[in-house]
């Protein structure tokens, strides 16, 4: 035979004799020997059975148990991992016990190989496997990238916990579901409760007035039979952050405003159907706008908002976009649309400012007015004076002003009698023709003047239950087209922070309604005017009420809603 060829023929393999494991490995060879070593080997191995059987099991069994410790230093991967057929250790890609093979063709770790050779104590020791010697420097060197063979088991491991994490996760959205119509479900019973106890008041009231065959109160409305009023509740809605709302009557859609959910978060629009429970749309917003501070509802499907990023947009209620947005030189605070005209808009701005806008012009405003101050203007009202001349409400701090946005005057007026009655906080009115309004103040804060004598100081009225401030709403009517004088007056709990919001409610025959957010009920109560007699309080929330709008659609529905910052209400006003 051949020596130094890849032809010899094949021992057949002896009962007893293990076969080396099948490796397939794309990998470059070196050798620390010459091709003439095959020759050596063969000479020397013929006639070598007896040297096999001497050192081929045995020997190689110890010197296995001997190189675990000192080759790899570490226990086996177990037994579908490829490994040397002497120690029984995973080979390594690199390092002592890298694979390696010899001039036979079976593989072993190098470190394995050479500690073989040590133990038979000559320069040639036989292959454990075949017999066959081989020298050091017919250690071959196997160069692979990486060894690795799939684990079924692990394998399998891996796709029941991938089942079992995709099995959880269904149930915590199942249970988050189920929260939510718990929640949902305790606040019809607190609704309920509310109720229960309203009625019982109310037939209290009503036997110690003499009317003991009164007609009870439905559970989910408030009557008041003499006034042909009542807020039956359509709907609540769960809200995370809103402030700010505006309603639509004509397609009763509701819009609302506040941080979106996050650390950082922009802040978002809300767009919710009044009668349908999951009719909740998302919609990001220009991530100049900041918060909006005012929205109000347009005709032919839009809105507007004022917000803090100077900012005053137009809103498409069908696109869902803003498609139009004027820079205003300081925040925006409040605004509104008019009701002689579709395409004009009032805004009020922080620095005290009222500007008219046109939105066929898409530049800049048509007028830029002046205020008395420069307190921030929270609150507009637009309405028709009884010459058909437009004119716009407003209130500041300083106290409700009209303005002439026709362009007779440059400033607006300061309405008579309503000077130092404290800090306005809010406008209410009845458009359009606005023959009542309704101002609410709280009392300023009186700073203590270091050259005055002490004096013993009586203590400021404080609200009848826990939180806000004892403040009171002034009725102001109209007495020519362009003055209004001061008439009834109440006191009532009112934010010592906020700028509130306020609405007028027109009642069967010629009456009226005002509605606030009480801070010491978190809720809306009523009165009727003029006489600021209490009409009712609706069902209260769990925290202050941010924002209160009263909204007639041109077919004759109309709804009252209410927003805190957890929750929104919607009353149908029949």
């Amino acid at each position: 035979m051949p020596s130094g060829s890849g032809s010899r023929g094949r021992r057949p393999r002896r009962a007893g004799e293990r076969a080396a494991p099948r490796v397939i490995l794309l990998m470059s060879s070196s050798s620390s020997g010459e091709e003439g070593d095959w020759e050596e080997e063969e000479e020397e191995s013929e006639g070598s059975s007896e040297g096999r059987r001497r050192h081929g099991g045995g020997e190689a069994r110890v010197s296995a148990t001997e190189g675990k410790a000192s080759a790899s230093g570490g226990e086996s991967d177990g037994p579908n991992l490829p490994s040397c057929p002497i120690c029984m250790l995973a080979w390594t890609a690199d390092g002592a016990h890298r694979v390696s093979c010899i001039p036979c063709g079976h593989v072993y770790g190098r470190y394995c190989l050479e500690r073989w050779l040590l133990q038979c104590g000559k320069k040639k020791a036989p292959c454990p496997q075949c017999g066959k010697r081989y020298k050091e420097n017919n250690i071959i060197n196997l160069y692979v990238p990486e060894i690795a063979v799939p684990n079924n088991d692990l394998e399998t491991q891996v796709l029941l916990l991938r089942e079992k994490n995709e099995s959880l996760e269904k149930q915590q959205a199942k249970l988050l579901e189920e929260i939510k119509e718990h929640k949902r479900q305790i606040m019809l019973q607190q609704n309920v409760m509310y109720d229960t106890s309203l009625k019982r008041q109310k037939r209290t009231e009503w036997i110690s007035d003499g009317v003991a065959d009164a007609e009870p109160i439905a559970s989910l409305e408030d009557i008041d039979h003499r006034n042909h009023c009542s807020f039956v509740l359509q709907n609540e809605f769960l809200v995370d952050g809103a402030r700010v709302m505006g309603i639509d009557a004509s397609s009763q859609t509701i819009l609302t405003s506040g941080r979106g959910p996050g650390v950082g978060a922009e802040h978002i629009l809300t767009k919710i159907s009044m009668f349908a429970r999951q009719g909740m749309q998302k919609i990001d917003l220009p991530p100049d706008t900041k918060a909006i501070r005012d929205i109000c509802i347009l005709p032919r499907g839009h809105a507007a908002f004022a917000s803090l990023g100077r900012k005053l947009s137009l809103f498409s209620m069908a696109t869902n976009n803003v498609v139009l947005q004027y820079n205003l030189p300081a925040p925006g605070w409040s605004c509104s649309g008019d009701h002689t005209s579709s395409t004009y808009i009032y805004t009020g701005l922080q620095n005290g400012m009222l500007l008219v806008f046109d939105i066929r012009q898409t530049l800049a405003p048509l007028h830029c007015m002046l205020g008395l101050s420069t307190h921030p203007v929270h609150t507009i009202h637009s309405i028709v004076d009884g010459n058909g001349s437009r004119k716009v409400f407003s209130a500041s701090s300083i106290g409700p002003c009209i303005w002439d946005v026709d362009g007779g005057e440059d400033r607006p007026n300061l309405l008579s009698g309503m000077e130092n009655q404290g800090i306005c906080i809010s406008l209410a009115c009845a458009p359009p023709s606005s023959d009542l309004l309704v101002a609410s103040y709280r009392p300023k804060v009186e700073l203590p003047d270091d050259n005055a004598t002490p004096q013993a100081i009586t203590p400021q009225s404080q609200a009848p239950t826990g939180s806000g401030k004892l403040g009171r709403h002034t009725l102001l009517r109209r007495t020519t087209t362009t003055s209004f004088a001061k008439d009834q007056t109440c006191s009532g709990n009112v934010s010592d922070l906020r700028m509130s919001k306020s609405a007028i409610i027109p009642c069967g025959g010629n009456q009226h309604l005002f509605a606030y957010g009480d801070e010491s009920l978190y809720g809306v109560r009523t009165w009727r005017l003029p006489s600021f007699q209490t009409y009712t309080d609706l069902r209260p929330h769990r925290q202050p009420i941010l924002d209160l709008r009263f909204a007639e659609s041109s077919t004759g529905e109309r709804y009252l809603g209410c927003l805190s910052v957890e929750k929104l209400q919607i009353f149908t006003v029949r």
